[in-house]
């Protein structure tokens, strides 16, 4: 008896049905029949994202990319001098120049109270042989100092020898006071940059 005819492959156990659908394209790919997908709209056609748009750029310099400053720098804001907040005092071209000053100034009231009166010129002089030469600056400062200072030492001396009188004694006191506190003055002022006319002074060196 023979055996009924068997189906294609029912006999042999390593064979498979035939898959009737296709395999899947892989992910992301499309197929061969289907269209290509049509960009999102304001996308760039090589793909990715548009950039954010809709927005100006910020007003002013801008950094390089890579977030170095340019070469020549940011200009410094407004209201701050170039160059530093530090420099020349105010009124001398150097600090040497407002040192001598001040020794003329002060250094006139110290020797008036150390010196009895009669030695207040003598810092003022050695600032103008010391410094009157290379700056004007000093030698404005010293030689008002010195006038002052000579006219009052004059003024004490007077006084000192006259002191068996009491109204010498009182003359002497007054100039060595009238010395020092306007020494002091005049020191403030060129400590600010600024030349102090002394009152009651003549101008004995020019």
């Amino acid at each position: 008896m023979t055996e009924p005819p068997r189906p294609p492959g029912a006999g042999d156990p390593g064979a498979q049905p035939p898959n009737p659908t296709p395999p899947s394209a892989p992910f992301g790919s499309s197929s061969a029949d289907e269209p290509p997908t049509a960009p999102l709209s304001g996308a760039p056609a090589g793909g990715g994202y548009p950039p954010p748009g809709g927005y100006p750029p910020p007003a002013g310099p801008q950094p390089p990319s890579g977030g170095y400053s340019p070469p020549g720098g940011y200009p410094p804001p407004s209201g701050y001098p170039a160059g530093g907040a530090y420099g020349a005092p105010s009124g001398y071209a150097n600090n040497e120049d407002k040192t001598w000053a001040l020794v003329a100034h002060f250094g006139g009231a110290a020797g008036m109270f150390f010196g009895g009166g009669v030695l207040g010129w003598v810092a003022p002089l050695i600032a103008l042989l010391a410094r009157g030469n290379q700056s004007p600056t000093v030698r404005a400062h010293a030689i008002a100092s010195l006038n002052f200072q000579l006219i009052w030492s004059i003024i004490a001396l007077v006084g000192w020898v006259l002191s068996c009188i009491v109204i010498g004694f009182f003359v002497g006191l007054a100039a060595m006071i009238i010395g020092i506190i306007f020494g002091i003055v005049a020191g403030i002022r060129a400590n600010e940059g600024q030349l102090y006319r002394y009152p009651m002074s003549a101008s004995l060196i020019k």
